[in-house]
């Protein structure tokens, strides 16, 4: 075993300082007194409460977080659907054709994306808005969501499915007694990914928008090349707070599953 050296701990703290020290300021500059985000004047939280009574941002923060939880959802539903087609059926005709539609995204560039949907919202005379929106990041994240369940059904022990089935259990009582619970890890950690990606999203947003559905990040965007405002240094660290709260939930919840998990298959290995 190698030991941990300090060319491995220097590696590692520059890793960690580039991603984090970023935030770490935009998240000090938040509560800068001063109106000059450059400048540092004094700690304050005035421009929380002008974050929240601005209302075009509040607007965008509660349109962002709806199109979020909708597309999560639906995509973790049909991504745990196609890693479960993908991870149990073997081949089957047109298997690499489902693969290839079902991962395209993760591969395909953001922009690309946005213009095949919008091209496509063109063509059937579908009016851009927050459905627009909703239905481009089901399919943008999606792949994301059959990538962590797949990856979960791959080490998955089959002999627990097949005792249950030769106790009486049907095969959606399976499903929903031994399989889901099973790889509800994954299914938790691919919907907090879409959940995530969706609330990020910029470039596919722009695309697909309409009247009434401007998202924070447009908002955001839109604000900065004017000039960065401490309202928005506050409403990222508001962000920044949300998703660090739910993960910490989804870990604890995750945990506790596979807590719970191991101590039923003690159990019934012991009686």
């Amino acid at each position: 075993m190698k030991k941990f050296s300090l060319f491995n701990a220097a590696s590692l703290t520059l890793g960690f300082a580039f991603l984090y020290l970023p935030i770490l300021i935009l998240v000090i500059y938040s509560f800068n007194e001063g109106r000059s985000v450059g400048i540092w004047v004094g700690w304050s939280t005035k421009w929380y409460a002008a974050a929240f009574e601005n209302e075009q941002l509040m607007e965008a923060a509660w349109v962002t977080i709806r199109i979020a939880l909708i597309s999560a959802s639906a995509a973790t539903v049909l991504g745990t659907l196609a890693a479960i087609v993908l991870a149990r059926y073997g081949r089957f005709p047109g298997r690499m054709l489902f693969s290839g539609m079902v991962f395209a995204p993760l591969v395909m560039p953001e922009i690309i994306l946005g213009l095949s949907f919008l091209l496509l919202f063109v063509a059937v005379d579908f009016d851009r808005g927050f459905w627009t929106i909703t239905l481009a990041h089901v399919t943008f994240t999606m792949c994301f969501v059959a990538v962590v369940v797949q990856s979960r059904l791959v080490t998955f022990d089959h002999s627990l499915e097949e005792a249950a089935m030769d106790l009486g259990c049907r095969p959606v009582g399976v499903f929903f007694r031994i399989t889901l619970p099973i790889i509800l890890p994954a299914v938790v950690s691919g919907w907090m990914l879409a959940f995530t990606l969706s609330l990020d999203d910029l470039v596919i947003a722009s695309f697909n928008t309409g009247p009434g559905a401007t998202t924070l990040p447009m908002k955001i965007y839109s604000d900065v090349r004017l000039g960065v405002k401490p309202e928005i240094n506050a409403v990222c660290t508001i962000m920044i707070g949300v998703v660090t709260v739910a993960v910490i939930i989804a870990s604890i919840l995750t945990r506790r599953s596979e807590a719970e998990r191991e101590r039923a298959e003690r159990l019934a290995a012991a009686g």
